[in-house]
């Protein structure tokens, strides 16, 4: 499911995620009850889809995690809409906004650590990735992850056009390999069986079903009978060009061939800047 940020009013969204607006007046009551704040919507909205996913996130939901009703929140916050907004750039406070250079030029390793962080960010919050980036939320932490990916970008020497059309390289490829991540973590629960449970059943089907399979796809099928993947660069770079770690062997398979993607796909579009380094006048 594809959700579109920004769907609220404008001023009265961008005036909540810029906190531009004084807040609304607390209204205590007695009894233990915390007070609410715009804040402790987010947080308790947050900790909702973290648990149970974007599909359990109402109003309701939220108020019942604070003890409250819905309509408690609406003097915070104007809807669903603004909170999603609200939520989508809370989270993102979560991610470094600076990245040192281990060594003089040394721009390879705080882009792949950067890559690493939004990963496991993105994996951390599943239900983020739901968000599309057609539409941005326009908010101070999302500009932060958009500032901090540039000024790396930037330390590489290529040109601003350049740069821009990294920055959208670059989100897309994290997001994706988040979303192959998350699925395989999700889907052993959403269909009841294991992955190796459900490989085994189909590859048995369809061995008997297609008996010439190799001879109609040899490209797939010559790609799978040279053998697993070699790792890769090969030879190993220079100490200061750090690469993405390499999966846990004890991951669920899906979610370990999605991790060493990551990794190899990473190690190449970074080959790639550094060859248009190297084409520069």
């Amino acid at each position: 499911m594809v959700i579109f940020a920004g769907q609220g009013d404008p001023h009265r969204s961008l005036s909540l995620l810029w906190r531009a607006d004084a807040p609304p007046p607390t209204r205590g009551t007695p009894g233990p009850k915390p007070r609410l704040s715009v804040d402790a919507i987010v947080s308790a909205a947050v900790a909702l889809a973290d648990a149970e996913g974007m599909a359990a996130l109402s109003m309701r939901a939220v108020g019942d995690r604070l003890g409250r009703t819905a309509m408690a929140l609406y003097t915070y916050v104007p809807g669903k809409s603004e909170l999603l907004d609200l939520m989508y750039d809370a989270v993102h406070a979560e991610l470094p906004t600076a990245y040192p250079e281990s060594a003089p030029d040394d721009w390879r390793t705080p882009l792949t650590t950067w890559a690493g962080d939004v990963l496991e960010f993105s994996v951390r919050h599943p239900w983020a990735l739901q968000i599309s980036q057609a539409r941005p939320v326009l908010g101070p932490h999302e500009y932060a992850g958009l500032d901090t990916l540039i000024t790396l970008l930037r330390a590489t020497g290529l040109e601003a056009g350049v740069v821009r059309r990294l920055v959208g390289t670059l989100f897309p490829f994290v997001r994706g390999s988040a979303q192959t991540v998350a699925d395989a973590r999700l889907a052993a629960t959403a269909t009841g069986s294991s992955d190796a449970e459900w490989w085994a059943a189909r590859s048995a089907a369809l061995t008997e079903l297609v008996p010439d399979f190799a001879e109609r796809f040899p490209a797939v099928s010559g790609l799978e009978a040279e053998g697993p993947v070699e790792p890769y660069p090969d030879p190993a770079p220079p100490p200061d060009q750090a690469q993405a770690p390499a999966p846990d062997a004890g991951m669920p398979y899906l979610e370990r061939e999605a991790r060493e993607t990551f990794r190899v796909g990473l190690g190449v579009l970074l080959d790639g800047i550094e060859a248009a380094r190297a084409r520069r006048p």
